[in-house]
């Protein structure tokens, strides 16, 4: 809990709407999450662009907000107990904002829990491995000759995507009816076309996989918050 004001990181990134939730964050499949689910509740928010080079993510100003060093963070001035809030990790910035809005984690403790199942899946499972797998198949891993990395990651996330194709049976959303669980699921889905990797994990073999991520491109919120804080500064 801290003052906005008096924050180190409002040095680097000042506030110009301090009484907003104040967004530290990149358009990345993680990134995006916070972005999505600030446009899909109408939350009053300010972004700043916090890049993934080290000058920026390994700063003095931003290890004050996320000694993990890895973006979405947030600011709450107006948090719990009165309070002013920091947050980092995406999936838990997701929860808290579900939770302040009362929007997209279901609609009975059952489905909460189904929600944090399918969130707790991506965070554990689909962001790591698909993220390996970009660095193995599209980014400097790719330069590593031995094939047996680039191939573990490729399997894994085949299994990962044949989980998302038997889950989505008979339902547009991954738990149910649109959660959280889908603004942290899709955007990693999607960063297969980003990565080249589509052909190679099968993903034409995935119907339901195919039409799940564009009824989550084709919403509005969605669309706006791909780009937020835009990649140019």
């Amino acid at each position: 809990m801290t003052d906005l004001a008096t924050h180190p990181i409002t040095a680097r990134w000042p506030a110009q709407h301090p009484d907003r939730i104040q967004l530290y964050s990149f358009p990345t499949p993680n990134g995006v999450k916070a972005a999505i689910m600030l446009e899909e509740t109408g939350l009053r928010y300010e972004a700043h662009r916090v890049t993934l080079n080290d000058a920026d993510v390994k700063s003095d100003a931003f290890l004050s907000l996320n000694p993990n060093n890895k973006i979405p963070a947030i600011i709450d001035p107006n948090g719990p107990d009165g309070q002013a809030l920091t947050l980092f990790e995406s999936g838990a910035i997701l929860l808290y904002l579900a939770e302040k809005s009362g929007k997209f984690l279901g609609q009975t403790a059952t489905d909460r829990h189904h929600i944090t199942q399918w969130l707790m899946f991506q965070m554990g499972g689909v962001g790591p491995m698909f993220g390996q797998l970009g660095f193995f198949y599209k980014f400097a891993g790719a330069k590593v000759e031995d094939p047996l990395p680039r191939d573990r990651y490729i399997n894994e996330a085949k299994r990962l995507l044949n989980v998302v194709e038997t889950a989505l049976d008979g339902r547009d959303w991954i738990a149910g009816d649109y959660s959280i669980a889908d603004i942290a699921l899709a955007p990693w889905l999607n960063a297969l076309d980003f990565y080249g990797a589509r052909e190679v994990v099968g993903w034409a073999d995935h119907p339901r996989a195919n039409a799940y991520v564009a009824r989550f491109m084709d919403r509005p919120a969605v669309q706006r918050g791909m780009n937020i804080p835009p990649r140019e500064g």
